[in-house]
């Protein structure tokens, strides 16, 4: 499956945590993330990412344009919804992309958890 991997500034440390905990099932997809979320999982797990640009810098529209060509199957957006964003649109958008191509998104970390366990089966 190719995996997205993105989160809010304040989100990355759960996000890192969240990847270390199931590192073994992420072990088995195609990850994909925005730039500075998935050096820090690069970093902190040593686990092959392919690297977007920045979320602010265009990498949710990069990720949107995956969902939209079909590169995408889940995604993971750890999202910080009591910070304003100043890339608000391009969240907005990925979301919505995400319901107009049905794919999965999971906004926190109750809900990738279940993600993880249908990926498992």
């Amino acid at each position: 499956m190719r995996i997205a991997l993105i989160a809010h500034d304040k989100k990355k440390p759960e996000m890192i945590a969240f990847v270390k905990e199931n590192i073994a099932c992420f072990k088995e997809h195609d990850l994909y993330a925005t730039g500075t979320t998935g050096t820090m999982i690069i970093k902190e797990t040593g686990l092959k990412v392919m690297l977007k640009k920045s979320g602010p810098l265009g990498g949710d529209q990069e990720i949107g344009s995956m969902v939209a060509n079909g590169k995408i199957d889940m995604i993971f957006f750890f999202r910080d919804p009591l910070t304003a964003q100043p890339h608000e649109p391009d969240v907005s958008a990925l979301l919505r992309l995400s319901d107009v191509y049905s794919i999965p998104l999971a906004t926190n970390p109750q809900t990738a958890a279940m993600f993880i366990k249908t990926l498992k089966k």
